[in-house]
C-alpha cells in the first residue's frame, strides 16, 4: 500500500495495537500524529517510527473531549498540512460485574472509547470535507461489542456503539467520498495478557506448536503487527469502495462480520401477539434459533 503524501492521526498509539497501526501507516508512506496520555510513551513511539525512516510527531492529550479531538486535527494540519486518515484506537478498561460497577468506571470507559471516537470523527470529518478530497476513518471495535463478555458492561456498550456509529457515518459521509469502517481486532497486548483463558495461547505464540496455531487461527490471537495490515489497506485507495463494514482481524484470521439481522420471523393474522400466543409459538419456532452470548470456540488441541 502506497500512502505517500497522506497524513494520519492514530489515537492511543503509544503502545500495543495503536503503535502497530501507526508504524504500519508510516511504513506505507503516511505522516503520522501519534497520540498518548503519557508524554514519554508518545515520544518513544515517535522515535521508533522516525528511527526507521518514517515521519511522525506526538500529540499528548487524553481522548474524549471536543478540545482533545480538535488538538489532534490541528496538530496534523499544522505539522503536515492536511488530514487524510483517522484511526480511532484510544481505549481503557475498567472491568467488573454489573452489580459492582461504579458510575465512574462506566463513564470513564464510555468517555474514552465512545465519546472519544465520536468527537475525533466529527473533527476529522469537518476537516476532510473542507479539503474536498475524501478521506478514511477507521474505528476500532471488539468481539466484546459484537457478542458480549462477562464483566465488561461498559466496554461492550462502547464497542457496540462504535460499530453502530460507523454504519451511520458511512451513509452520512459517502457523498464526501470519506469511507468509515470498523475493525474488530484480537491481539496479545497488555490489555489481553492478564485474561486467564488466553494466557496459555499467548505463551504458545513464543514457542509455536499446535496450541499456537489454534490460537492464531481459531481464536484470532496474534501479535499487534498481525492486525496492522488491514488498517493500511483500509486507509489506501484500494479500499475506496469499502465502507460501513466491520472487519475482524488477528493472528491468521481475517473475517467480515455481518450486520445484525432477523433470525426468525412469524406473522400474526391481523391480531397482533398476545403473551399466550408468544408462549405457544416460542418453543417450536424461536427457541431453536436463539442466539448465543460471548465468543464460542471449538475445543483446543490436546
Amino acid at each position: 500500500m502506497d500512502l505517500s503524501g497522506k497524513v494520519a492521526v492514530v489515537t492511543g498509539s503509544g503502545r500495543g495495537l495503536g503503535l502497530a497501526y501507526a508504524t504500519e501507516l508510516a511504513r506505507s508512506g503516511a505522516a503520522v500524529v501519534v497520540n498518548d496520555v503519557d508524554a514519554e510513551v508518545a515520544e518513544a513511539a515517535v522515535k521508533s517510527i522516525t528511527g526507521t525512516g518514517g515521519s511522525a510527531v506526538a500529540e499528548v492529550v487524553a481522548v474524549g473531549t471536543s478540545e482533545a479531538a480538535q488538538a489532534l486535527v490541528d496538530r496534523a494540519v499544522n505539522e503536515f498540512g492536511r488530514l487524510d486518515i483517522l484511526v480511532n484506537n484510544a481505549g481503557i478498561l475498567r472491568d467488573t460485574t454489573v452489580w459492582k460497577m461504579t458510575d465512574e468506571q462506566f463513564d470513564a470507559v464510555i468517555t474514552t472509547h465512545l465519546r472519544g471516537t465520536f468527537t475525533c470523527t466529527r473533527a476529522a470529518a469537518i476537516r476532510m470535507r473542507e479539503q474536498g478530497e475524501g478521506g478514511r476513518i477507521i474505528c476500532v471495535g471488539s468481539p466484546t461489542g459484537q457478542v458480549g463478555n462477562f464483566g465488561q458492561t461498559n466496554y461492550a456498550a462502547a464497542k457496540a456503539g462504535i460499530v453502530g456509529m460507523v454504519r451511520t457515518w458511512a451513509m452520512e459521509l459517502a457523498r464526501a467520498e470519506i469511507t468509515v469502517n470498523a475493525i474488530v481486532p484480537v491481539a496479545a497486548t497488555a490489555m489481553t495478557e492478564t485474561v486467564p483463558f488466553l494466557k496459555p495461547y499467548i505463551e504458545a505464540l513464543e514457542t509455536g506448536g499446535p496450541l499456537a496455531q489454534f490460537g492464531r487461527q481459531q481464536l484470532s490471537l496474534g501479535t499487534p503487527q498481525d492486525a496492522a495490515g488491514v488498517v493500511a489497506f483500509l486507509a489506501s485507495d484500494a479500499a475506496a469502495g469499502i465502507t460501513g463494514q466491520a472487519i475482524g482481524i488477528g493472528g491468521d484470521r481475517l473475517a467480515l462480520w455481518s450486520h445484525p439481522t432477523e433470525a426468525v420471523v412469524e406473522l400474526a393474522d391481523g391480531t397482533g401477539w398476545s403473551a399466550d400466543a408468544v408462549a405457544a409459538i416460542w418453543p417450536r419456532t424461536f427457541a431453536p434459533a436463539q442466539q448465543t452470548v460471548g465468543q464460542q470456540f471449538p475445543e483446543p488441541p490436546k
